[in-house]
């Protein structure tokens, strides 16, 4: 075998060498042009991975991207758009902290002639360019109905809504209202308690579930079924008072996100589900927009919506629900999130029957990698190995088996 050591490891330098290294560009904002992005936050793992994305597909179109985090301060993001403009952006991107401040932000950007681009929440009354979003109350609805259906059309729920200031938390309050307003007037669904999280954040949807527990009964007395979540990270708040009062697993919790926590809990099954929002998708969509507004080409939207003040033009992308069914199928399928980052705290026991889960709910034709991608990898890499060995074997010993593939 120490003979045969050497031989792979040249096999293995020969195979590597063929492959063309990755390119790499300039940056030099004085060699290629530049997008503005303006961030509310850079807190959450989700907003690393849109400006990560962003970043990588401008720079695949020959542009560079100058990015500003503003920490959720209002103030901050107005001078983080106004250095943007100052920077000679031809075309800015702002994800709004809050969508009624920004409106100064983009009266500032049109002043200077720089069309803008509200991503994933709305700006209101002003006359921003265009709108690149999920569909909102889409999300909304899908995590109603996931809630109504997981608890056959009645029961008692906690309703965490999120930030007040945006205009999403908004929308996934009208979707799921939508799916139970009629079941709340007929009594079938009561909501025993609800409010608004702060910024989204996971320790104020702690205090209104340590609230609705106090509020019903702690323990086992807690009087209620299902929390409707509009968010991981609310979600994962409520999960831990739940936890302390060793109920986590017991109550249905909805989330939105796909954030890796919230698939984790999702495969440890104190989270039931979470709407995976290809974000991939998104933040190419509005780098391509953006470039193509900074060469001042001509946009086609899908929809409209009014913001207060114009119909602003909307392009609208498609969500996932996700569950323990389907989140190997999804967002593992996806490159999202890999198999072992989501399972890696799930014994081997559980493991194999989620696999058996994703298997059973892939009948309908989903080939054997999408489900155990992790599987098939490693019979590549033995495949590969043994393949070698053969080869080897038959070069120096002069066997007649061929070397094929």
């Amino acid at each position: 075998m120490k003979i045969l050591r050497p031989v792979l490891a040249a096999l293995l330098l020969a195979a590597c060498s063929q492959q063309s290294a990755p390119s790499t560009s300039s940056t030099s904002s004085g060699a290629k042009k530049l997008i503005g992005l303006s961030l509310d936050t850079l807190k959450e793992a989700r907003w690393q991975t849109d400006r990560d994305l962003f970043i990588a597909r401008c720079r695949e179109l020959g542009w560079d991207v100058l990015v500003q985090s503003a920490n959720s301060d209002d103030v901050q993001q107005l001078r983080d758009v106004d250095q943007l403009i100052t920077r000679g952006c031809a075309a800015i991107v702002i994800v709004p902290h809050n969508g009624d401040a920004m409106a100064k932000a983009v009266a500032n950007a049109k002043e200077a002639k720089i069309p803008v681009i509200a991503y994933d929440r709305l700006i209101k009354n002003c006359d921003v360019d265009l709108y690149v979003t999920f569909d909102n109350v889409s999300v909304g609805e899908s995590q109603a109905k996931f809630l109504a259906d997981k608890l056959g059309g009645k029961g008692k729920i906690v309703r965490i809504y999120g930030a007040k200031t945006d205009n999403n938390a908004a929308m996934f309050k009208e979707g799921q209202d939508k799916i139970l307003k009629p079941l709340i007037d007929s009594g079938a669904i009561t909501v025993l308690h609800e409010d608004w999280a702060d910024d989204w954040k996971p320790e104020a949807a702690k205090k209104i579930m340590n609230a609705a527990i106090t509020k019903s009964g702690k323990g086992k007395d807690y009087d209620a079924d299902g929390v409707l979540a509009s968010n991981d990270g609310t979600a994962g708040g409520a999960i831990q008072a739940l936890m302390e009062e060793g109920l986590a697993g017991k109550i249905v919790v909805t989330g939105q996100d796909a954030d890796l926590v919230a698939c984790q809990r999702i495969a440890q099954g104190t989270q039931a589900m979470t709407i995976y929002k290809p974000i991939k998708d998104l933040a190419a969509k509005a780098a391509e927009l953006a470039v193509a507004l900074g060469d001042k080409k001509p946009i086609e939207a899908t929809a409209k919506l009014n913001n207060g003040k114009v119909e602003v033009p909307c392009i609208f992308l498609p969500v996932v629900t996700v569950t323990k069914e389907n989140i190997v199928g999804s967002v593992v399928k996806d490159g999202f999130h890999t198999y072992e980052e989501i399972y890696r705290d799930v014994p081997e026991a559980q493991r194999r029957a989620a696999e058996d889960v994703a298997c059973n709910s892939a009948q309908s034709g989903r080939r054997f990698s999408d489900i155990y991608p992790n599987i098939c990898l490693r019979y590549k890499r033995f495949r590969f190995y043994f393949l070698v060995l053969r080869h080897f074997c038959s070069q120096k010993y002069g066997t007649s088996t061929k070397f094929s593939r």
